[in-house]
């Protein structure tokens, strides 16, 4: 009880990265802050859907380039779904043109992941204190 209490209060990510290595460097930095629990990831767009579904994922962080298909069809799929996900690009694509698509596309937020990778980070870390606290915190 106390476990399922406490992960409920936790900022569910998913994280949907081509490279295992990034992803490993990427859910070590964001799982690091308080409030936070990586709950699954993700290669390509499909598995990235069940997944972010199966993991009641609050947050997605999501990268352009997939080994099968686009970040763009992960947002398509999750502006079909009716659970809301805040959801966060990644990624080294970030031309003006690219930043409108995927923000037309439904995303909340878009970052650059070379230079603007503390920015997303400090988006994460204010989106998970703004969480309602619960008793076993």
């Amino acid at each position: 009880m106390y476990e399922r209490a406490r992960s409920s209060a936790m900022l569910k990510i998913f994280l949907v990265e081509d490279s295992p290595l990034v992803r490993r460097r990427i859910a070590a930095l964001i799982g690091a802050i308080k409030g936070v629990e990586i709950v699954g990831e993700a290669e390509d767009a499909s598995d990235a859907l069940s997944g972010i579904a199966a993991g009641e994922a609050d947050v997605v962080i999501v990268d352009l380039r997939l080994t099968g298909g686009s970040g763009l069809d992960v947002l398509a799929g999750l502006a079909q779904s009716s659970r809301p996900v805040i959801t966060i690009v990644l990624t080294n694509y970030s031309s003006a043109v690219i930043r409108e698509a995927c923000l037309a596309a439904g995303a909340n937020y878009f970052f650059d992941k070379t230079s603007e990778f503390n920015l997303a980070r400090d988006v994460i870390e204010r989106i998970a204190r703004a969480r309602p606290a619960t008793a076993t915190d």
